[in-house]
């Protein structure tokens, strides 16, 4: 945020890479699932360039599956025959490129020749040649971050660019890159649910998909007009998460122009140079005052009045109140003395230096959020209680960005809400910040992309 939380480069959590090209781009990843999937031979599937590495193994496996998923289902959402790639498809070795293995069109074709070393560092879909080409170096790379399922994962983005190819690309690059995504997502759930016979992915491997997402987003602060433009990280992750919800139907019918977009540019100098992320000092103060302000403003369509609770911090060792002290939490509200209480030593000073400052003002807004329900006579420690707390502090990031403080001086700045997203999937997941619940990261991020996108219908506190 701008007077306060702004944004920092993302953490080692998820890696920034920026891919160019063709309505190109790469999604997340994860592992094989609990199956036997059965492999694809290159007779059976031919990549022109491909060697027996386990990047080209998944590549094609996972094409081999697309093609059945596309089969059924542009029949259905289009209403026409499906029709195969016929420009083939490439693999290079960004690292040791043999051009021998190559026609004299390189990785293009007739009509617009390529060279191989033009998809290096990257993957991309030619609708000049209706070829997809890919660089299994960087698989490689991608896959030890975010596991093997990487290489399904970007195979099915760019396939979506090629349907896109066919039923007609948007005018904004950045609505076709996140409709690529929304479709990476449908064919995921197609996989998840176990139709696939060449791959595999288990939901609880989701969250490494989720974490691929956010740290493939384009550069923060990158213009989202730009026609390199693919969206910030909660951009990408929406649009999967459009599809592996909703289905085809849901990317074929919600990608326009007016389609939220969170992706923005640093409106100064001092941003820039910042990298968009206030002095840790100054972070108390903007959430001391945005956050009662926010349930100030809730609490009336409840016929209730907000009593903000106390905020204390500490340093390693929970206080002695209820089942913080008990449980070792980092991060908890204790009823017991109306008291927010924060871990600095292992949460908040790690999470700001690791992440950013939007991952700190996320950690108060959680626990924040559970003494606001104790106000309310509602749980605090279960699942419905996590669930409604994430989503909250989904519902409070999106008053942030609707402008809801800038009478205060304090806004979003680019990357904030990838930030809370990213905390979620790391520290959301230690047992002592969320000790009693069974949550995946996957699941928390969507509850906190439901508060943001649709405000507090879905957080369960009686609206």
């Amino acid at each position: 945020m701008r007077h306060g939380l702004r944004r920092a480069i993302v953490a080692a959590a998820a890696g920034s890479v920026l891919l160019t090209g063709c309505s190109s781009t790469v999604v997340g990843a994860a592992s094989r699932g609990p199956g036997v999937p059965v492999d694809v031979s290159d007779g059976e599937f031919p990549i022109t360039g491909s060697a027996d590495t386990e990047a080209d193994r998944l590549a094609r496996n996972a094409l081999a599956d697309l093609d059945t998923f596309w089969s059924e289902a542009y029949p259905e959402f289009f209403g026409e025959e499906y029709q195969p790639i016929t420009g083939g498809y490439f693999s290079v070795d960004s690292t040791d490129i043999d051009e021998s293995a190559y026609p004299s069109t390189g990785i293009g074709c007739e009509r617009a020749p390529e060279d191989p070393d033009g998809v290096a560092n990257n993957a991309h879909y030619d609708p000049n040649c209706d070829a997809v080409a890919y660089d299994r170096a960087l698989l490689d790379q991608l896959s030890a971050e975010f596991g093997p399922y990487l290489g399904p994962a970007v195979m099915a983005h760019e396939i979506g660019h090629a349907m896109q190819g066919r039923f007609g690309f948007a005018d904004s690059t950045i609505v076709v890159e996140t409709q690529a995504d929304c479709l990476a997502g449908a064919f995921t759930r197609w996989v998840i649910d176990g139709n696939a016979e060449h791959i595999a992915l288990r939901v609880s491997e989701l969250d490494q998909v989720v974490l691929g997402f956010i740290g493939l987003r384009d550069p923060v602060g990158f213009s989202p007009d730009d026609d390199r433009a693919h969206g910030s990280g909660f951009d990408r992750l929406s649009g999967f998460y459009a599809g592996y919800e909703g289905g085809v139907g849901t990317c074929r019918d919600d990608f326009t122009e007016q389609r939220l977009f969170v992706a923005t540019e640093f409106l100064t100098e001092d941003d820039l140079d910042n990298e968009g992320n206030a002095a840790y000092d100054e972070i108390g103060q903007i959430i001391g005052t945005t956050l009662p302000a926010f349930y100030e403003s809730v609490f009336p369509g409840l016929g209730e009045q907000f009593s903000a609770p106390t905020v204390e911090s500490f340093d390693g060792t929970a206080p002695d109140c209820g089942d913080m002290g008990a449980e070792d939490r980092d991060l908890g509200f204790c009823e017991a003395d109306g008291t927010v209480y924060v871990d600095e030593a292992d949460l908040l000073g790690p999470a700001y230096e690791g992440i950013g400052d939007f991952a700190v003002a996320t950690a108060v807004s959680l626990a924040y959020a559970q003494a606001a329900r104790a106000q309310l006579g509602l749980s605090i420690d279960d699942a419905t209680a996590v669930s409604s707390a994430v989503c909250l502090t989904g519902w409070y990031a999106g008053r942030f960005w609707t402008g809801d403080f800038q009478a205060q001086e304090i806004s979003l700045s680019p990357g904030d809400v990838d930030e809370a997203a990213i905390f979620l999937l790391t520290y959301g997941q230690q047992e002592s910040v969320f000790p009693n619940t069974d949550l995946s990261g996957f699941e928390m991020v969507d509850a906190f992309r439901d508060g943001f996108l649709n405000g507090g219908a879905g957080c369960e506190i009686g609206l």
